[in-house]
């Protein structure tokens, strides 16, 4: 009788045992299953909520589920990113970020950087970053900012947008070169920077050419200048300014929008969404979105990805070393020099 009830529980586990696995494997094979969670590690309105909110819908097409976002602004980008890291690695909860998360070990802002992520998708990178000021500001070009700048150090405000942000990092390009000291006023991302600089409360600021250009072009900001090596749409190098002629060194460089999972997530999960994201980055009318906007795209995963990010991450991590910004030594991170 004993041995009976024996088999009989051995066997009741074992057939348990296999009923879950079976629809874990079901689970797996039919994801996804529900819609997906696309967490945005900047504010509303600047260039990652624009690219990433232009992106969904059409991998949503091939996902044939919603991607439901929402905005988790701080830390530059570091919110959301511990968020995305605390959820499961189902492919349900997917990071939506920029390039300073490239750099947080070296900013001393986290212990991880990318290396907790696989990336679905780098998108494109914003090489176009414009020196923006309110219409109504007194200076013609970058070169009569500059001057004010030097002439009246730490009583301009320009716009921050955490550590390892497009500012920010233009900002140690800058102070490589000559003084420039300001006021720094921060903001989580470019949407609330955009509109301070609107409203006057601050005098200027370093956005990328994706949140700015439409209102560079309806008369509501004035560009002075792009950083960049050449003109963007008749708008002047930031290297015409005498004392910023070396800039050219640092360039190109601009920010870059990208999608990430978990690195444990399954990969045919992995596989599943890099297809989607791809399909959705040869999309006719997103692209038009974001090269009209100065982004070029990439539209890159997996290794390509890795290398274009470990490429990004030695240039800008040994920047910030050279201009006194990085709060670890980057040879202490294994980050070689470019």
């Amino acid at each position: 009788m004993e041995q009976t009830r024996r088999k009989f529980i051995a066997t009741a586990v074992a057939g348990a045992a296999a009923t879950q696995w079976s629809v874990a494997a079901h689970a797996q094979q039919a994801y996804p299953a529900r819609d997906i969670s696309g967490v945005i590690g900047w504010g509303a309105g600047g260039g990652t909520d624009v690219a990433m909110r232009g992106y969904a819908p059409y991998a949503e097409e091939v996902l044939g589920r919603k991607i439901v976002l929402q905005n988790k602004a701080g830390g530059s980008g570091a919110l959301a990113a511990n968020f995305v890291l605390q959820q499961p690695a189902d492919g349900y909860t997917i990071l939506m970020t920029a390039e300073p998360q490239a750099l947080f070990r070296v900013m001393g802002i986290a212990d991880f950087d990318y290396d907790k992520f696989y990336p679905v998708n780098i998108a494109s990178v914003a090489n176009s970053v414009l020196l923006v000021v309110h219409p109504d500001a007194p200076w013609k070009t970058a070169q009569e900012l500059v001057a004010h700048v030097q002439a009246n150090p730490n009583k301009l405000k320009m716009s921050m947008a955490g550590q390892g942000s497009a500012p920010f990092t233009i900002n140690a390009m800058i102070n490589t070169l000559t003084k420039f000291d300001t006021i720094k006023v921060p903001f989580d991302g470019d949407g609330p920077a955009l509109a301070a600089v609107q409203g006057k409360h601050i005098d200027f600021g370093f956005i990328s050419s994706g949140s700015t250009w439409e209102h560079v072009k309806a008369g509501r900001l004035r560009a002075l200048a792009v950083v960049d090596a050449r003109p963007f749409q008749g708008v002047p190098s930031i290297a015409d300014v005498p004392v910023l002629k070396g800039i050219t060194k640092y360039l190109p460089w601009g920010s870059w929008y990208g999608v990430f999972v978990r690195r444990e997530t399954p990969d045919d999960i992995k596989a599943k969404l890099v297809a989607a994201f791809r399909k959705a980055g040869e999309n006719a009318q997103y692209r038009q979105l974001l090269e009209s906007r100065g982004n070029t795209m990439l539209n890159i995963s997996g290794a390509e990805a890795e290398a274009f990010i470990r490429k990004f991450q030695s240039t800008t991590a040994w920047l910030y070393h050279s201009a006194g910004a990085a709060k670890r030594d980057p040879a202490e991170l294994g980050i070689p020099k470019p």
